[in-house]
């Protein structure tokens, strides 16, 4: 059964229509992905990309012992990766503020999946997608009312130790 280890929660302000989660001990660069998703990934970071009109997120960020539940809750969008995290330390990075260094704990440096999920702000709204071919305007459920306070979008990122293969 999977267990919560640790969490925080952060407010961030994407810059070029990107905020990413990085690993501190690797020296960031834009990552050559696929820009038809909306998570970008490398080696000790992944970006998400956000709609133009977002200016102000608010993140969640969870540790969990093993792949979490899923939320049964709606989302905007959701996707999962894995990348190696050879310090284990975080942070968060945009390309004008640089990084802010995140007080979430991770068991060990490593391999580690992440799910990240997503939802706007519907009196923001409408948004639309930084992704080519996505329907416009972007879905917004409802239910997030509470994690948005206030911002444009919500984003609950779920991190956990990848099994070695």
């Amino acid at each position: 059964m999977s267990r919560l280890l640790d969490s925080c929660q952060t407010t961030v302000s994407p810059s070029y229509r990107i905020f990413g989660l990085v690993d501190t001990s690797v020296d960031t660069y834009s990552p050559h992905a696929d820009r038809a998703r909306w998570l970008l990934s490398a080696p000790g970071m992944v970006y998400l990309q956000v709609p133009p009109q977002v200016i102000r997120a608010s993140v969640r960020l969870e540790s969990w012992s093993t792949v979490p539940p899923a939320s049964d809750a709606p989302w905007s969008g959701s996707e999962e990766v894995e990348v190696e995290l050879p310090g284990g330390d975080l942070a968060l990075e945009t390309v004008d503020g640089g990084q802010r260094e995140l007080p979430l704990i991770l068991p060990s440096p490593g391999l580690y999946g992440m799910r990240w999920q997503w939802t706007f702000n519907r009196e923001g709204g409408p948004f639309t997608s930084p992704l080519e071919g996505l329907p416009e305007p972007l879905p917004m459920p409802t239910g997030h009312e509470e994690e948005l306070n206030g911002a444009d979008q919500y984003c609950l990122i779920q991190i956990w130790r990848a099994a070695a293969a």
